[in-house]
């Protein structure tokens, strides 16, 4: 039995019966009994720079670019040996490489400079740059927010607490309107959400702390960001309102 298994493998004629396609059998024939790849049957008008068909080619197609090496070899410079003796020379004694430094500093003087005073001077921010949160308020100075409470389902960081109470009007507001600053994402999903514009984002970066506990935002510190940028956000949502 182990001879007739050690036999199977390296049987050739018995593995060109068992193999049905063409390709196969041909790879297990004998280098003298291939077929021959047949020639192409189109020899095309080449432009320049372009080679003819391969031999394994059999039909030509004219939409089909050939590329092939030009004829004139291209020479490259042979640096394996490093610059010569005469090149060391001259830049040891013209210094030339010590003046092409200086002529990069020389052409840096006059141009204009990159960096600006910051915190005296600040660069372009985009109208959409998600910044601290603010709650906004009507021009009457009554607040925005309905207490729909979409910003708080939509937020994927669960960062957002509001709770709400009905009103004497039937109208209903919040009394309770939490933001977890070191939970949130800054995602931008509450302002979508937000039917009348009231929690948004604004340009504000500079709101670092020194303990935790002052990035609990609660509903008067949001209404107060609100009032002091009130200006800037409505602008920012002015020049934003084409494509929301």
């Amino acid at each position: 039995m182990l001879s007739a298994i050690r036999w199977l493998p390296t049987n050739k004629n018995f593995l060109r019966t068992i193999h049905t396609t063409r390709q196969t059998q041909r790879a297990h024939q004998a280098p003298d009994k291939i077929d021959p790849i047949p020639e192409p049957t189109q020899t095309p008008n080449l432009p320049p720079f372009h080679f003819p068909t391969s031999s394994a080619s059999t039909d030509f197609e004219p939409d089909f670019n050939y590329v092939y090496p030009v004829s004139k070899p291209i020479v490259y410079k042979d640096y394996s040996k490093g610059p010569s003796a005469l090149d060391k020379a001259a830049k040891l004694f013209f210094l030339t490489e010590i003046a092409r430094g200086m002529w990069t500093v020389l052409g840096q003087m006059f141009r204009p400079p990159y960096t600006i005073m910051y915190p005296f001077e600040k660069g372009p921010v985009s109208p959409r740059f998600r910044g601290e949160h603010a709650l906004r308020r009507y021009a009457s100075g009554e607040e925005r927010c309905i207490a729909c409470k979409l910003c708080e389902a939509i937020c994927p960081a669960q960062a957002i607490t509001i709770e709400s109470e009905t009103r004497e009007d039937g109208s209903r507001r919040t009394t309770r309107y939490d933001i977890d600053m070191t939970k949130c994402i800054y995602c931008g999903f509450c302002q979508e959400a937000c039917p009348v514009d009231a929690i948004v984002e604004s340009s504000n970066t500079e709101y670092s702390t020194e303990t935790r506990e002052e990035l609990l935002y609660n509903k008067d510190k949001l209404l107060a960001n609100g009032d002091r940028m009130e200006a800037e956000i409505a602008a920012n949502l002015h020049s934003d309102h084409v494509y929301r």
